[in-house]
């Protein structure tokens, strides 16, 4: 990826491109020769993702939508007579959720469902939901009493309607029996699909807490709220019949438990009308006895025009402190509520009659706050910030209430002094009306006052009664529930690239574990992060039984490896004013001695007279490469034994190859080279030879390569492919600026063949040098 400014020089672009193509070309080289293991890991992977799914149990997704009247969204309760049909009551959705997800909801349908009871049909490797496959369903009378039991072993009997247990036990279907694991009733299963029975299989049943299974079912059930107080509630089971059953008897118990809360309410307010009502009739039919009784034994007339004025105001007030007469009377029934009840949950007596409507608000707001408190509190807890906040909000409401009674009391005092005071008056004027007429008329009034409150309660009787029949809930079913046909999960296409993408992790863990273990040089780029020495050659491993892999006209990998080599000497400043070249390495076994002989040999196949000089004097190995054996060599030559001239051999194997070998074995090799006869025998050779190799011990065994360097125009340092130890080639800048080496340059040696099949040189080489089967003669090449 390119991310140099265009405006820089290209030669950074180009450079940063090169670095991302050589990332690319080192990851691949890493892991490409492997592709068979990749191969194998993926069959693993898919054969056992294709057993999970073969045995794993398929689960079904059933979904169902439900709206809920929030109080939040701002919808006005309105009257219940004209809402009939509609949602009417207003919840806080974040309860209903939690309301929905309870223990208690959940454990009732749990019952209603005999999900207690687990079905089973044994299989080959694991047994099977019977949901569809068993003939019968099993009831429990009692199902909190449950003890728990498994793998109930059971046969139906359809020509004799009975159930075997176990093989002994016999049980009449369609009614309650005591049985070991207590009293059940086995019926036909409504469900049940015979196409799918499979003869020999054998049933089993297994009992549970239904609380235990409320609480497994509850994990499986998924409420997200969505826009306009839409539920979306989903559950998983392996049975999509058996999932939208749940849903829809969630939904149904939830509504009817709602129902039942709402009717409360109701209910209470029924019984408050239902109360005044007796109470009235029973003084209706009083007064009705006294009019009859009083007719019956008095000389009554109707009253003279003014006397009948003068009654109708009397009457009018009579009737009038009558109603604030009620309505004190109902206030003080809601004050002694509240002061009784405070702190308490209940239901707030009704407020009909009462001209005030804040009172009524106040007293539903009281009632409503404290409902839901009260269910909340068995849900979450007392410790709730929700809770805690309903309970201040009810600490509040019922000071207000207390205060508006105070209010209203007092603005009813008032009007009942000023109707006292009004109905005196006009008694005060009929003194001169009859006894007898103005008590008839006191009756008439006190009836006629009586017939209008028990009209007035009747008519709201007749209200709260269609209320009650109305059954309106605070939800409603949008969407009942359906069941998807295929299942959500396992997930094929994820198993199987989960599958892919565990034997890709797996294969790449391989090759790092396997290349970390070793704590080797496996790879060019691991030099290049450990060392700021540069890299001028690569050697690929050859088996062979010669030393040496140059001849001239050899036309293999390898032998074109060293021709690279011999050219790249030429960035190292080699030429023909600078010609000394040392070897060395880290260790012994690297191959110094290798690419020394091998170099010199291809640089003498040029034609250049080539000097190699075996200056390891503490392991020499190149008189066994070059198969000679030269008695002077070097050590004669410090020692002062024997010439320049003397020690040096020409190869009769190679064309203008000469050789120096390192003589008989000193005791002191670095003392012998510290003597100072080393750089004049150098000096010579260089003035004579158009190119001197030397050959010299490991850097890091001893010093002789540091004593050896500066007198040379380079070094090639050599390491060797998963040979050379990791940490000594950390260590080869921090001895460098202790003990530089003089120009120095890295020559990565036996790079061998990586992979399962092993047909590449582990950096992506698949170019082999000339024809296996030329089939004809092709010039030779140096």
């Amino acid at each position: 990826m390119r991310t140099v400014n265009m405006r820089q020089d290209d030669k950074y672009v180009e450079v940063e491109e090169k670095e991302s193509a050589g990332m690319i070309q080192q990851v691949i080289s890493k892991y490409l020769p492997y592709w068979p293991l990749l191969i194998v890991f993926s069959f693993l992977s898919l054969a056992g993702a294709y057993a999970y799914l073969r045995y794993a149990t398929p689960m079904y997704e059933a979904t169902a939508t439900l709206i809920i009247k929030d109080k939040n969204k701002g919808a006005d309760q309105g009257d219940v007579v004209s809402n009939v049909g509609g949602v009417t009551a207003q919840k806080d959705i974040d309860n209903e959720i939690e309301v929905l997800k309870s223990r208690g909801l959940m454990e009732a349908v749990v019952k209603k469902l005999n999900l207690y009871v687990s079905l089973s049909r044994k299989g080959n490797l694991k047994a099977n939901d019977a949901y569809f496959l068993s003939p019968i369903a099993i009831e429990a009378q009692n199902p909190d009493s449950i003890v728990a039991v498994d793998e109930v072993d059971f046969n139906y009997d359809k020509n004799t309607q009975t159930v075997l247990l176990n093989g002994k036990d016999k049980y009449a279907i369609n009614e309650f029996v005591s049985t070991p694991y207590g009293v059940l009733k086995f019926t036909t299963n409504k469900y049940y699909k015979a196409f799918l029975e499979s003869n020999g299989k054998q049933l089993s049943f297994s009992l549970d807490d239904p609380k235990n299974v409320a609480v497994g079912i509850s994990k499986a059930l998924t409420i997200t709220p969505t826009k306009s107080a839409l539920l979306d509630i989903s559950f998983k089971d392996p049975i999509p019949q058996r999932a939208v059953n749940i849903l829809n008897c969630l939904i149904s118990t939830y509504e009817e438990k709602s129902l039942d809360e709402k009717n409360v309410n109701t209910r209470n307010t029924l019984a408050f009308i239902n109360d005044r009502l007796t109470l009235l009739k029973r003084d209706i039919d009083s007064t009705e006895k006294r009019i009859q009784q009083f007719r019956s034994g008095s000389d009554a007339v109707d009253p003279a025009n003014k006397g009948g004025i003068l009654m109708t105001g009397v009457a009018t007030a009579t009737q009038e402190i009558d109603k604030v007469k009620t309505q004190m009377s109902v206030l003080n029934e809601v004050e002694k509520y509240v002061t009784s009840k405070a702190g308490q949950s209940g239901i707030v007596p009704s407020t009909l009659g009462l001209a005030d409507a804040t009172l009524a608000t106040l007293t539903t707001k009281l009632n409503t706050a404290e409902a839901e408190y009260e269910k909340l509190r068995k849900t979450v807890g007392e410790n709730n910030p929700r809770v805690v906040a309903l309970a201040d909000e009810i600490s509040k409401i019922r000071p207000s209430i207390m205060e508006n009674i105070s209010s209203q009391k007092a603005s009813l005092n008032a009007t009942m002094r000023s109707l006292s005071a009004s109905s005196g008056s006009y008694s005060a004027q009929l003194q001169g009306v009859p006894a007898k007429e103005r008590k008839l008329m006191e009756i008439s009034r006190d009836l006629q006052t009586k017939n209008e409150n028990y009209n007035f309660l009747l008519a709201n009787k007749n209200k709260a009664e269609l209320e009650l029949a109305s059954a309106i809930t605070g939800s409603k079913v949008v969407d009942p529930a359906l069941a998807g046909k295929f299942p959500v999960s396992p997930k094929r296409m994820m198993i199987y690239m989960l599958a892919i993408m565990a034997a890709m992790g797996l294969f790449v863990a391989t090759i790092l574990v396997k290349d970390s273990f070793t704590g080797k040089i496996k790879y060019r780029n691991e030099i290049e992060k450990m060392t700021n020495i540069p890299i001028i050659g690569e050697i690929a491993f050859e088996k062979t039984s010669s030393p040496l892999v140059i001849e001239k006209g050899t036309r293999s990998f390898v032998a074109e490896e060293f021709r690279k080599l011999r050219i790249s000497l030429s960035f190292l400043g080699i030429d023909a004013a600078h010609k000394k070249l040392l070897l060395t390495s880290s260790i012994s076994g690297e191959g110094k001695s290798f690419i020394a002989a091998n170099l010199a040999v291809s640089i003498s196949l040029t034609g250049k007279k080539v000097v190699l000089v075996d200056l390891d004097l503490n392991n020499p190995s190149l008189s066994k490469m070059l198969n000679v054996n030269y008695e002077d060599g070097v050590t004669e030559y410090l020692n002062g034994e024997k010439t320049a001239e003397e020690v040096i051999n020409k190869l009769d194997t190679h064309e203008s190859l000469y050789f120096i070998s390192a003589g008989s074995l000193p005791e002191n090799p670095t003392e012998l080279l510290a003597n100072g006869k080393v750089k004049p025998l150098i000096d010579y050779l260089e003035s004579n030879f158009d190119m001197v190799i030397i050959d010299t011990s490991p850097a890091v065994l001893v010093t002789d390569a540091y004593i050896l360097s500066g007198m040379c125009d380079a070094t090639l340092y050599v390491i060797r492919h998963n040979y050379s130890p990791k940490m000594l080639i950390r260590r080869i800048d921090e001895s460098n600026q202790i003990n530089p080496i003089h120009n120095p340059a890295i020559v990565f040696n036996g790079v061998k063949t990586r992979g399962v099949f092993k047909n590449n040189y582990g950096y992506g080489y698949d170019y082999v040098y000339g024809n296996k089967e030329r089939g004809r003669k092709t010039k030779k090449a140096s």
